[in-house]
Parts: structure tokens; C-alpha cells; sequence
């Protein structure tokens, strides 16, 4: 009797399969420029995929061809040119072809010897040279970079702690911590803090100054006014390209005041870290070689799959004290596969984790520095132009000064602000329905803004020009109905 097992009974029908997965994957990046931006999906689509939970066996075939109908062809969008929205990099075919091979393998990198753990440190080794911390810095790989900053928050509050945290726990070991990040920082700061047990009340929200960039003076205040009351100022967190406006913070300036509070001083560049890629930008980038922990995503500006971000802390003991506490059943040894020194387990919370570094190796060999180089040159120079063409149409108002890749603006029509809010959040809405483009919106000093992100290899001029045309065909055609209403 043969017992039971997961493989095929028939492994050249699965190749078949596999062939055509592969063709059709190839074929939705190939078309990618042609295709629509988004499409909505249909209600039919989700009805096929809500059934009752399978007891039985679907053949493979059967179960691609319910993928490849009702699931590939309604993602996201960000594969496409004309996808501007929040900050979402456009992917890699190679970066797919790592990923595939890291399934194929199925490691568990959390420790022991194999080269799925060898691969990762290099990746980070790769990492460390090109943000300037030091070779005896410690990384580990991460879902993205809001698991990044848990981590590095993590061992800041372990340094600082008033004892050992771990065993004490937060209310007695971190009592009186708080920390700071400008009021433009992204949400992750303020969830760490909570999930770490500080509140987000202990995370101070620093003013900005006109070019939305922490204000220094007032951070340098906050600090002195929380020692006068008491409280234990333990990290500040800068950032290398805001989410709103993709403004730099001062980081040599912020680093500097950190430091000589005895501070831990935190970078979140997660999409910005292509800043040190610009020979615009790579100047106020490069001081974040000082940072005790920088967080970033090769998901963004990167182009590798979803998801792959990273941390690096410069002090590893301090990131291995944070994390370590394996138990018998995981020791290690000096030779066999129990070998491997170091886990990554001891990093961070997880022991099982997946095999990401492949996906960013194949990335990188693929195309090289040069060539990740090469589309943030692209893309910068792309908000540049869009930057020139809203401000030479008077139909439409630029909100902020494109500081590194992403412009916001908005259309302009005879009406209140609570109506012109609400045509620019329409529009946006029209754009992204009628498979146009699709941006993203937010607030900023109370109007909504059409908010362009560029981080995607595939777009074009062209495709920036079709964005303009429908925001002025779009924005006049509901400014004539509600005229006319």
C-alpha cells in the first residue's frame, strides 16, 4: 500500500502546469504598459473564490486556471507605468525568479547551516558598505520596513533601559522613556512605540519647518523640556523621504543633537534610501552612516517582489542581547547542520522565516547598482517634469515642492475648500475606476492634494502626460455637472 505523500502521481502533468504559470506571469509583466492601471474586482470573481473550505483534492490544473481567471488579472496595479499611489515599487522579473526558486527550496532561515543564511549575510554585508555603517554592524531581513523599526526600537529600548528589560518588563525597566520623530514621520514610529509596550503618547511629534523637514530647534527644546520634567529621552527618528512629500530630514544636524543627548538616533529611509543613489540627493542622504539603526524596504525604490525590507544596528551585541533566548531543543553546534553560528532567530522575534535575500540577490546581480541607479535618476527627473507641467497649467496648483520623487498638487475650481477637497478625492477616484492611473491623495495644511509617487522602472513621460490630461478632463467635467446641478 503506498503511503500517503503531497507530490504528484503524474509529475509531467504539474510541469505542464508550472510551464503555462510561468508563460502567463511573463506575459502580465510583459503587457504591463498596455494594460489598465487597475481593475475593479468583479463581484463574480469573489463569489468563485468563496466556497466552503476543500475536503477533497482539486486537480492542479483546475486550480490554476481559477487563479489565472479570477485572482491575476485584479492585483493592486503597481506592475504598471501609471501607478503613482502611496509607495509601491514596480517588482523585477529576476527578483520573480528568486522568489520562485526560494518557494522551491522552502528554507526556514532562521538558523543552522545552509546557504539560504549565507546568502542573507550577504545581502547584508552588501547593505552595510552602501549606507556607510561599519563591517561589525549586525541586519536581519524583514517583512518590510514597519517590522524593521519594531526591531530596531526594540534594542534602543533594551539599551537604555533602567535594567533588564526583557525580565523586568516595560513598567518597571522602561519607565519614563520617550523618544521623538517629526509630525510628517510614518505611522510605524508610533506603532513600535505601542507595541513595545511605551504608548504612543512617549513618541513626541516634532514640528516641521516650510520644507516639512523636522525642525531642530524645536526638537533640541522637547528634549530639554522632557529631562526638566523627569523623563528619559532615549531615541530620536529621522527620516530620508516622508511619505507625504518625500522631504529629507536634516540628518546630519539630527544625528549630531542625538548623539550628544546620548541618544539612540534612528533612520527610517524606506523608500528614500535611493536618495544615496542621487548625486542630488545623496549629500543630505549620507550622513545617516552615523546612525545607531536604519531601516529600509528593497520592495520601493528597489523594484524587488513584495515583500523584502531590512535593519541594520550598528551595535550587534546590543541587537543579539535584545533578541537572544534559545532553548535546548535549539541548540547549536560546531559542525553538522545544527552549525551556522549565527542564527538569525537570535535578531529578532521569529524563528521561521522565509527566504527573502534570494529575491534581492537575483535583483541585484540582475541589474546591478547601475541599474537600480539608473530608474531612481529616472523617476527623480520624472517629478521634476511633472513638477514643471503643473505649474505651467493654471487649471492646477502644486501644494508642495517636489523634494525627491513625489509631487503633489491639485485641481483648482471656483468652489469652497470642503468642495474642492472632495472634486480632488473624486478625481482621484475617477482616475484610478477608469483604469487612467492611479495616485494616491493626502492632507496637506488642510487641502487635499493628488499625490504622485515615482518608484516604478516601467514609467514614462508619457504616461505622466496621460495623468495630467485626465485630471483636466476629469476635474472639468465634474466642475460642469456641478455647475450645471
Amino acid at each position: 500500500m503506498r503511503e500517503p505523500t503531497l507530490d504528484p502521481a503524474d509529475w509531467s502533468t504539474l510541469r505542464a502546469v508550472f510551464h503555462q504559470a510561468v508563460a502567463d506571469g511573463l506575459a502580465h509583466l510583459q503587457g504591463a504598459l498596455e494594460t489598465p492601471v487597475w481593475v475593479a474586482p468583479p463581484d463574480s470573481s469573489k463569489s468563485a473564490l468563496h466556497e466552503p473550505l476543500p475536503r477533497t483534492a482539486t486537480p492542479a490544473a483546475e486550480v490554476y486556471e481559477t487563479f489565472r481567471t479570477h485572482v491575476l488579472p485584479y492585483g493592486v496595479g503597481n506592475v504598471r507605468p501609471a501607478f503613482y499611489g502611496w509607495v509601491h515599487g514596480a517588482g523585477n522579473a529576476e527578483g520573480v525568479l528568486g522568489e520562485l526558486m526560494a518557494a522551491f527550496m522552502n528554507c526556514n532561515v532562521g538558523g543552522r547551516a545552509h546557504m539560504a543564511n549565507e546568502l542573507e549575510r550577504v545581502v547584508v554585508d552588501w547593505c552595510k558598505d552602501f549606507t556607510g555603517l561599519p563591517a561589525e554592524a549586525s541586519g536581519l531581513l524583514t517583512s518590510g520596513t514597519s517590522m524593521a523599526t519594531v526591531l530596531a526600537i526594540a534594542t534602543a529600548r533594551h539599551v537604555h533601559a533602567d535594567g533588564d528589560i526583557g525580565r523586568e518588563g516595560v513598567a518597571v525597566a522602561g519607565r519614563g522613556l520617550v523618544g521623538y520623530a517629526s509630525t510628517e514621520a510614518h505611522s510605524c514610529i508610533a506603532k513600535a512605540f505601542d507595541l513595545l509596550g511605551l504608548g504612543r503618547n512617549a513618541l513626541r511629534a516634532v514640528p516641521v519647518n516650510a520644507a516639512r523637514e523636522m525642525d531642530i530647534a524645536a526638537l533640541d527644546a522637547m528634549i530639554a523640556a522632557d529631562r526638566a520634567a523627569g523623563l528619559k529621552p532615549f531615541v530620536v527618528a529621522a527620516t530620508v523621504g516622508t511619505v507625504n512629500t518625500g522631504a529629507i530630514d536634516d540628518i546630519a544636524g539630527i544625528g549630531a543633537l542625538a548623539h550628544r543627548e546620548g541618544m539612540w538616533f534612528h533612520v527610517d529611509a524606506a523608500f528614500g534610501i535611493g536618495a544615496l543613489f542621487s548625486d542630488a540627493h545623496k549629500a543630505k542622504a549620507a550622513p545617516m552612516a552615523r546612525a545607531d539603526s536604519i531601516a529600509f524596504d528593497f520592495h520601493k525604490w528597489f523594484q524587488v517582489p513584495y515583500d523584502a525590507g531590512i535593519v541594520l544596528i550598528r551595535d550587534a551585541k546590543a541587537h543579539y542581547e535584545t533578541f537572544a533566548g534559545r532553548k535546548e531543543y535549539l541548540a547549536s553546534s560546531e559542525r553538522g547542520l545544527a552549525a551556522g553560528e549565527p542564527w538569525y532567530c537570535d535578531y529578532g522575534p521569529e524563528l521561521s522565516r522565509t527566504f527573502r535575500a534570494l529575491k534581492v540577490w537575483f535583483t541585484l546581480k540582475s541589474h546591478g547598482v547601475d541599474g537600480i541607479s539608473a530608474i531612481i535618476a529616472k523617476n527623480i527627473a520624472q517629478a521634476r517634469y511633472l513638477e514643471d507641467k503643473v505649474a505651467a497649467e493654471p487649471r492646477l496648483e502644486l501644494l508642495s515642492p517636489a523634494s525627491l520623487n513625489i509631487v503633489c498638487f491639485r485641481y483648482v475650481a471656483p468652489c469652497d475648500t470642503a468642495a474642492l477637497n472632495q472634486l480632488n478625492k473624486d478625481i482621484v477616484a475617477d482616475l484610478q475606476e477608469a483604469g487612467i492611473a492611479a495616485p494616491s491623495t493626502t492632507t496637506l495644511n488642510g487641502r487635499t492634494a493628488i499625490r504622485v509617487c515615482l518608484v516604478n522602472h516601467r514609467t514614462r513621460r508619457q504616461d505622466l502626460d496621460a495623468l495630467l490630461a485626465g485630471v483636466l478632463e476629469l476635474g472639468a467635467r465634474r466642475t460642469a455637472a456641478s455647475a450645471a446641478a
